[in-house]
């Protein structure tokens, strides 16, 4: 039911925040037709007539950059024009050239100031979107899903369990000694590490196909799913490689990578705590001190050997380990469906089927979600709740420096691409090197995206009564963010 009221209460907001300024500001007329319609390859290519001197520009190009990042270009062609930006909407200028052109629209300088949001896809398109992410993933799941099946005939998956079965018997205390479900969360646990998101993945939706085969209420989230998805959502990962290739103008690109990798696993830490006082989980048992503090000093080794590397080597040792670790479970699996004499390639088809399936199954879970966030996004409540923060921590007298990277946290839990975005264009508005942008930078690696787990991960079993789920993963979402800020503080509290 929270997911439910959540998913509800987005569309009505941002209906009602999109109505208020399209009746109040001033170039916003449009806004209901951007969030239906809307393209984020939508771009205003323009011509001007007039001066924007009354807005405070003293040249027209000093205009044109500050409306360039919204998907504005300014054009001498005609043929490509498709808004006429002005001073003055009836001079003889612009009404001559609406003759000539009466396709084109009409915008003052004020109003383009109105209208300053990066084009977002509206409802058609993020539903063909939701639809094509699906397709993109029949393959993945079909590749991965197969290789299981042929794991768990050849036994692999059940021997995997039975290793990491004294953690997890603790922190699961609800599943069966041995379950193939800790193997599967062990795969998806580790391919998060390292970053592999298509592999992931289908191991995340395996581990939850098989909680869900023991949950006794399959209309109901068990207390062992929302544990996993927690964890997960948390969004451990080792190296953070597509940040750093994002930031190739910083003076050092793998300088974010320490703070990254402390928020997220902060982030994790958090999740598992939350979640374990929910469930009444004794989380100072020796075992599971011993597995934290054992897969912490693994992290930390690593974390020393990485950073003496330059940003090409971290790309090159990333992909080597996180690839050619795929690679060698690929080849274990097939030796060891080789040694138990099973068919390996009709379990392999077997498992493949199940990924199709998987696939199918989602799509409306993520139609729904999907285009409630493009609703929210579209409306411009996130610039309200944006400009909103930084008033008040202004009128609070406090530093300000970390709202300017705050836009890519608040979008995370959303969308994984606006977020990115949103990293970027703080990168490309304050600098790679600022304060701002090497937050927005942490912030993006240290959370997962929340809303998109909950719908395709409970979607793919058929869970509507997610219970506390996405108040736990929210919850420590912002310990991940909280815990970024004060890192980024720590670490360049002294850059601008």
């Amino acid at each position: 039911m929270a997911l439910s009221r959540i998913w509800s209460a987005f569309i009505i907001i941002a209906i009602f925040v999109a109505g208020y300024r399209c009746i109040v500001t001033d170039g916003q007329s449009d806004i209901f037709t951007r969030m239906v319609t809307g393209k984020s390859s939508d771009v205003c290519t323009y011509t001007t007539v007039g001066s924007p001197a009354a807005n405070g520009f003293a040249t027209m190009d000093s205009f044109a950059k500050t409306i360039k990042p919204f998907a504005y270009k300014k054009s001498d062609k005609a043929d490509e024009w498709n808004t006429i930006i002005t001073d003055n909407p009836f001079s003889d200028s612009v009404l001559q050239l609406k003759k000539e052109y009466p396709a084109l629209r009409v915008f003052t300088y004020t109003q383009v100031l109105n209208r300053q949001q990066k084009p977002v896809d509206g409802i058609i398109e993020t539903c063909l979107g939701a639809v094509n992410i699906c397709i993109g993933l029949i393959g993945i799941m079909a590749l991965f899903m197969g290789f299981m099946s042929i794991a768990e005939k050849a036994g692999g998956i059940n021997l995997l369990s039975r290793i990491i079965g004294p953690f997890f018997s603790r922190i699961f205390p609800e599943l069966p000694k041995g379950h193939p479900a800790m193997g599967h969360m062990m795969m998806n646990f580790s391919a998060n590490l390292l970053g592999l998101d298509n592999a992931a993945t289908p191991f995340g939706l395996k581990a939850m196909e098989s909680l869900q085969a023991i949950n006794p209420n399959k209309d109901r989230a068990s207390n062992s799913q929302i544990m996993f998805l927690c964890l997960h959502a948390s969004g451990l990962t080792l190296i953070p490689v597509s940040i750093i290739a994002l930031r190739t103008k910083a003076a050092n690109p793998t300088d974010i990578f320490i703070p990254c990798m402390i928020a997220t696993f902060v982030a994790t830490i958090a999740a598992m705590t939350i979640v374990s006082i929910k469930q009444k989980i004794n989380l100072f048992q020796p075992v599971i001190l011993s597995w934290v503090g054992g897969i912490s000093a693994v992290i930390a080794g690593l974390v020393v050997y990485v950073k003496s590397l330059n940003a090409d080597h971290v790309q090159s040792f990333s992909g080597i380990l996180s690839n050619g670790l795929i690679l060698t479970i690929f080849l274990a699996i097939i030796l060891g469906g080789l040694y138990k004499k099973i068919d390996v390639f009709d379990a392999f088809i077997q498992g493949a089927k199940g990924g199709f399936e998987t696939a199918v199954r989602i799509i409306p879970y993520l139609v729904g979600m999907l285009v409630a966030i493009s609703m929210l996004r579209n409306s411009g409540t996130f610039d309200v709740l944006i400009n909103g923060l930084k008033h008040l921590f202004g009128a609070m007298g406090a530093d300000t420096r970390f709202v300017d990277g705050l836009p890519t946290a608040i979008i995370k839990p959303f969308s994984g691409g606006g977020a990115r975005g949103m990293m970027v264009d703080s990168m490309k508005t304050f600098g790679a090197d600022s304060f701002a942008g090497r937050l927005s930078c942490i912030l993006n690696g240290s959370s997962d995206t929340t809303f998109y787990v909950i719908a395709v991960y409970f979607g793919s079993v058929g869970v509507k009564n997610t219970r506390y789920a996405l108040g736990a993963m929210l919850l420590a979402d912002l310990v991940g963010i909280i815990t970024g800020i004060l890192l980024c503080y720590l670490f360049f509290g002294n850059v601008a």
